[in-house]
């Protein structure tokens, strides 16, 4: 576990000083941190990058917050039911006496809610984490520090420490450009700053290298990546497949408003390369034309409709992600009407449906809201209308027979995805030599809405559908 090379150094000295000296006041004298993270997949990647730079400075790393010398939480603020299930969490870690540091989005995006409830914790931001052990040594030694503006580090040049040891989360940028009204991550993550195809493609081979069999590819919105820097995601993909390895990418969530110019060359490198999953994670939000309009989305719901029509064209297999807000403050029965339309006509495998919740210092916040009742009653009616579309659509996996890469193993058995990124849970029993990323060829016997479940076989077809 080391830093990767800037590849910058020899002409931006100060930001090969940031990248190779840790910025430290005191000796960690190998004290137990304890580190827990919440929210997106890029969250859990800053989760796991503080940890590898705290070992690399000489901390221990605690099995719990109870036996630590320091804890710290990464945390999100997606949601107001999110935010008080953080603030929960840290009066639970504030409470057992230890030291902590608040890391992630909600002291970014709500500084002053986070800082009246906890005011004796340190902050650290989503875009510092390269001053983790200045911030860290600092709190033991009782010293409270707030460190929340960016450093301008390149992130996915830090060490890191994986908590699933095949799975490599690459943050290819942070930020984005849209203006979401409802958003409160732009609060936190700022503008758009995308990371260079080289310094990606490095992270990627060093990780492959490392025995990783999946590769994230993690940002706010990953449809606008490269559009700071002359790039795009394509040019992105195509940089990374060109890696050798055995592996599979998965695409992070891309929102639809990008995708029209991307839409060609994605579906093609989709269909065509085997490194990477058939999957894609499209937040549609509603089906309105209105609602989007009023949530500043910049994009219709044919746009969200032209996408899926296109990769199922090429792709029928392909597993379709989506998200949708219920209650928006402007949503009437007619659009709602129209979001479960959208659904129903383009079928995505996995549907996350949110209430909606005003967060602060969003445009979308100062509208009236709707009733308690209609949105829980809309919820009802939308997960209803999820578990379908998703139970047909996992029944034409039944009986299919192909090869898994497995990502889970523990006391409830084995876990894999196949090459549509579909979870499948194993009920064999199978001894102690299948470790996590070995490969395996199973046959599926039972679906529910969530999860395919199979057996592993001895022979078969070739995999496909």
């Amino acid at each position: 576990m080391t830093y990767l090379k800037d590849e910058r150094a020899s002409h931006t000295t100060d930001n090969t000083h940031t990248l190779h000296t840790n910025h430290t006041s005191t000796p960690s004298k190998n004290l137990n941190v304890w580190v827990e993270g919440y929210g997106c997949t890029s969250s859990i990647g800053d989760s796991e990058t503080i940890r590898g730079l705290l070992k690399e400075g000489g901390y221990m790393l605690g099995k719990n917050e109870t036996q630590s010398s320091l804890n710290i939480i990464v945390t999100c603020s997606v949601k107001d039911t999110t935010e008080h299930r953080m603030l929960h969490r840290i009066s639970e870690l504030v409470n057992t006496g230890k030291p902590l540091i608040i890391a992630g989005c909600l002291p970014k995006a709500n500084r002053e809610l986070v800082e009246a409830n906890f005011p004796s914790a340190s902050f650290l931001g989503p875009q510092a984490l390269d001053r983790t052990l200045d911030v860290a040594n600092k709190a033991v030694g009782g010293q409270r520090t707030i460190m929340l503006q960016d450093s301008g580090t390149n992130k996915i040049l830090l060490p890191r420490l994986r908590l699933n040891p095949i799975v490599s989360i690459i943050e290819i940028a942070s930020g984005c450009i849209s203006l979401c009204s409802f958003c409160q991550t732009k609060l936190a993550k700022g503008q758009l700053r995308s990371h260079r195809i080289g310094d990606i493609t490095r992270r990627v081979r060093n990780d492959i290298l490392e025995g990783c069999k999946e590769i994230w590819l993690s940002s706010t919105d990953n449809g606008c990546y490269g559009r700071d820097i002359g790039s795009d995601l394509v040019d992105l993909l195509e940089a990374c497949v060109a890696v050798r390895g055995d592996y599979k990418i998965r695409i992070g969530m891309m929102n639809p408003m990008f995708l029209p110019t991307l839409k060609k060359r994605l579906i093609r490198i989709l269909s065509d390369d085997n490194n990477i999953f058939k999957f894609l994670h499209i937040p549609l939000q509603s089906g309105s034309d209105s609602v989007l309009r009023k949530m500043m989305r910049g994009h219709t719901s044919k746009t969200f409709i032209d996408v899926v029509k296109g990769a199922r064209a090429k792709i029928p297999e392909i597993t379709i992600a989506t998200d949708a807000i219920v209650g928006f403050p402007t949503e009437t029965d007619e659009d709602f009407r129209r979001t479960l339309e959208v659904m129903e006509k383009t079928e995505p495998d996995i549907i996350n449906i949110s209430k909606y919740s005003a967060r602060p210092g969003t445009k979308a916040a100062k509208l009236k809201k709707l009733g308690s009742e209609l949105i829980k009653e809309r919820t009802k009616i939308m997960h209803t209308v999820a578990n379908e579309i998703g139970l047909k659509r996992n029944e034409r996996w039944l009986n299919w027979e192909g090869e898994i890469v497995v990502d889970s193993h523990d006391a409830q058995g084995l876990a894999g995805r196949n090459y549509a990124y579909k979870p499948i849970h194993i009920t064999t029993r199978c001894d102690e030599s299948v470790r996590m990323g070995d490969k395996l060829f199973v046959r599926i016997e039972d679906i529910t809405s969530h999860i395919l479940t199979g057996v592993i076989v001895k022979s078969g077809n070739d995999g496909r559908i």
